[in-house]
């Protein structure tokens, strides 16, 4: 799931009519005016969708694969770990490549600690690697999150359906303040909307946090067992209607609003059929491969897309079969980068820097049967076992593993495996990404 939003980001920006690095230039490699509005206008809500996906996911996800027991430190070294690797890599070849040419250190330095998406500048957003803006966001979804879930899991299970609802709800509340009461002027090139509502809408952190945490609710649901069965033809049908509605709804309810709803359900949808033994598709193994790979390749985009195309092809336009011919290319590039970034970068940074030297080393010591047996430890339990929960819904297990905070996990269902990074169901635990 998670690689098809990766993909819906990648046919935005390449199709852009012009890229955000210096000198700018044409993106789209259409030269058929009517071909490149049309891709555009189709494909146009397909950016702000794709990232809007990608907070649900993390929201649900993450609240899913919770370790009861695991400390605070531990956590948040797994998730900074997760991401930051990556990012580094790619700030680094972007600074190399292009951006120290004209971005000074007041604008690389906010992108390089991922705080850029809480500047009102549009320049610092999208500074350096343009992709990397989203991490803002995720960095203080994971910085909050074990808050957050003590609260998520105190809301009782008969009301979590109000609490989701209010949740989508919010970012529809987002778009109004958005819309009526902030300066619309002067509008920005390629976006219907002025600087400040665009950060306020789409970059600026807290308000992209309705996502996960309706993320986290929906998760709730299913764990409780309140989720219902949807066929699957519904789903696809919503997920149809809403982007059809994104492509003609104004700014700023496109960008999130009008698909949180649809999205919602097909998580939500997807985690069920999984829970329950429902083949889905979406854990074949090619699939899965995509769903590993595809936090590289959203955050190679900005490189490959906005600097490769421009170094190799300048600012030529083709005839449409060409300019299919490069949008693969381009696709091909990004692919192969992604995959570079997850097995020399990102699975080598996990499996080193994910737990410290003691943790690894207390895993390393538990004897198997223990494990098998949930013997003991926080470390039995990161190591794969499956983790049985008799109690009811709003009963949070007492944790007694170490001395260190701890993040506390509602009871309810089986808890699923609880691996590396994963704890999903079978077909999402590819998208435990960062």
């Amino acid at each position: 799931m998670r690689f098809f939003a990766a993909l819906l980001v990648f046919f935005i920006h390449s199709l852009q009519p012009i890229g955000p690095v210096d000198p700018t230039g044409p993106v789209n490699p259409f030269a058929d005016r009517s071909v490149a509005q049309g891709l555009l206008k189709f494909f146009g809500p397909a950016g702000y969708l794709g990232v809007s996906f990608f907070f649900l996911l993390s929201g649900f996800v993450i609240t899913w694969s919770v370790r009861p027991g695991e400390r605070l430190t531990a956590y948040w070294r797994r998730r900074v770990v997760k991401i930051f690797p990556n990012h580094l890599v790619m700030w680094a070849a972007a600074m190399l490549l292009f951006a120290s040419a004209y971005t000074p250190v007041s604008t690389w330095l906010p992108n390089l600690f991922l705080v850029n998406s809480w500047i009102n500048e549009f320049t610092v957003q999208m500074s350096v690697n343009a992709p990397s803006w989203s991490l803002c966001s995720e960095l203080l979804f994971y910085l909050s999150f074990p808050f957050l879930l003590l609260a998520v899991r105190r809301v009782r299970t008969e009301h979590l359906w109000w609490w989701a609802g209010g949740a989508a709800a919010a970012t529809a509340g987002v778009a109004l303040v958005t819309r009526t009461l902030l300066p619309d002027t002067p509008r920005l090139p390629v976006i219907p909307l002025s600087p400040t509502q665009n950060w306020f809408n789409y970059t600026f952190p807290p308000m992209r946090m309705f996502e996960f945490v309706l993320g986290m609710l929906l998760a709730r649901l299913v764990i409780a067992g309140r989720w219902p069965r949807i066929p699957a033809g519904w789903v696809v049908a919503l997920l149809a209607a809403g982007y059809a509605a994104a492509m003609y709804a104004p700014a700023p309810f496109n960008f999130v609003s009008v698909t949180v709803v649809p999205f919602g359900v097909a998580i939500a949808s997807v985690a069920r059929a999984d829970v329950h033994g429902v083949r889905t598709r979406l854990d074949g193994r090619v699939l899965v491969w995509l769903g590993n790979v595809s936090f590289g390749f959203y955050l190679c985009q900005g490189v490959v897309i906005f600097w490769g195309r421009q170094k190799l092809l300048g600012n030529g336009q083709f005839a449409t079969p060409v300019a299919i011919l490069v949008m693969i290319g381009m696709f091909a590039a990004t692919l192969l980068g992604g995959w570079l970034l997850y097995a020399c970068v990102e699975m080598p940074a996990m499996r080193h820097l994910s737990r410290s030297r003691a943790e690894r080393a207390a895993a390393r010591s538990v004897p198997a049967d223990a494990v098998t047996a949930g013997a003991g430890t926080a470390d039995a339990v990161a190591a794969g076992t499956v983790i049985p929960v008799a109690a009811d819904a709003g009963t949070v297990i007492p944790v007694t593993a170490d001395a260190g905070t701890v993040i506390p996990m509602a009871a309810g269902t089986v808890a699923g495996t609880v691996a590396a990074d994963a704890g999903a169901p079978a077909g999402l635990v590819a998208e435990a990404q960062a």
